[in-house]
């Protein structure tokens, strides 16, 4: 089932909306008097992810056919940067010298090196190759684009050419 690309589009505007005013609310959280809330970190953990995800999809929607075979990989990266986060946050923080190590990392900095960091940059890369093709402006849209662009300029010279009200003498 194809989700069509304005009902896609509306729903990753409010997404990326509601991520930002969560970004927004904790990185103001900072500002407390008393210190950080509990809760600032948190709305982080799920505001820049939503935020990601939001981006990603209105820039990869395409009028027929939404995101396509991109929704997964977009899923994934969502998925993978929130549980990352929220493991980075939710797991004590009880390192030391003896602590246990996940590929010369302890583990909260290892799920974020790792989680956050290096899976989202493997499998976006990946999944645009694949997709490249059927992602792609069309030659259609090129020439629409193309269409649209000597409009857009007529129109500009239209308003630069019409008179104004300064240029009128009076009789």
């Amino acid at each position: 089932m194809t989700v069509p690309a304005n009902t896609t589009k509306r729903v990753a505007r409010l997404i990326l909306t509601l991520s930002t005013c969560a970004m927004a609310a904790g990185y103001a959280s900072a500002f407390f008097r008393g210190g950080t809330p509990s809760w600032g970190p948190w709305l982080l953990a799920f505001g820049i992810p939503g935020a990601l995800g939001g981006v990603m999809v209105l820039g990869a929607a395409r009028e027929r056919k939404g995101v396509g075979s991109l929704a997964l990989p977009f899923a994934f990266v969502i998925i993978t940067l929130t549980i990352g986060f929220c493991l980075a946050l939710g797991l004590p923080a009880n390192e030391g010298p003896g602590s246990t190590l996940w590929l010369g990392l302890p583990v909260r900095a290892a799920i974020v090196v790792y989680g956050i960091g290096l899976l989202p940059v493997v499998v976006l890369p990946v999944a645009y190759a694949l997709t490249f093709e059927t992602q792609t402006l069309s030659a259609e849209d090129v020439e629409c684009v193309r269409q649209m662009g000597k409009l857009w300029t007529a129109r500009e010279d239209a308003i630069a050419d019409a008179p104004t009200d300064h240029d009128v003498k009076p009789l």
